[in-house]
């Protein structure tokens, strides 16, 4: 029996290149949803109802699939940490991160739009910056221009060099697509991953 089509439901070329290491054919498709947080919600309930919320708009596009959301938010104590884009904004970004951790919280939908079924989880990882100086972080900024990423950091290029270490169980996640849970959730699915 042949695999339902399988739909990522992002834009984002990191998740299209995450995903890619499955070596499993997929579409991609954006969805187009207010990612606004509702008064008094936690970044973790942000995250998995974003995900949600993507995988359902895409969903009705996609009758019979398996369609993938996904949503990340990076935070500095009980800040949230959004993408800076400019330069400026990334120079104050990088600043207050030098030294410190940054937490990740990854939410990850995925709904069978056949059945209507919906499965969604929130992936934490934590991120330990090194002591960061002046030039460090412009010659960091000049290089890479991480304007569009949140946090200002470009960690699957230039911007693993800013870290000291990783806490997580996946490192795909730091990227905003954890494979391992997304692995768990097609098995339960009955995704076959190796036809």
């Amino acid at each position: 029996m042949s695999n339902p089509t399988l739909v990522l439901g992002s834009s984002s070329p990191f998740r299209k290149k995450v995903l890619s290491s499955l070596l499993v054919p997929f579409e991609t498709s954006s969805p187009d949803i207010d990612e606004t947080p509702l008064e008094g919600e936690s970044p973790v309930q942000l995250v998995e109802r974003l995900a949600v919320e993507k995988a359902k708009e895409i969903a009705r596009s996609y009758p019979n699939a398996l369609i993938i959301g996904s949503d990340q938010v990076a935070m500095h104590g009980e800040k949230i940490v959004g993408k800076p884009h400019t330069h400026e904004r990334a120079v104050e970004q990088l600043n207050e991160a030098s030294g410190k951790k940054i937490e990740l919280f990854t939410g990850l939908a995925l709904i069978n739009s056949r059945s209507g079924t919906i499965q969604s989880t929130v992936e934490p990882f934590s991120v330990h910056f090194k002591d960061l100086s002046d030039d460090t972080i412009q010659n960091y900024l000049l290089k890479e221009k991480p304007y569009n990423c949140a946090g200002s950091v470009k960690s699957e290029g230039l911007g693993v060099s800013l870290f000291k270490r990783f806490d997580g169980e996946d490192p795909n996640a730091l990227i905003g697509l954890p494979l391992i849970r997304l692995v768990e959730m097609l098995e339960r699915e009955g995704f076959d991953l190796y036809t």
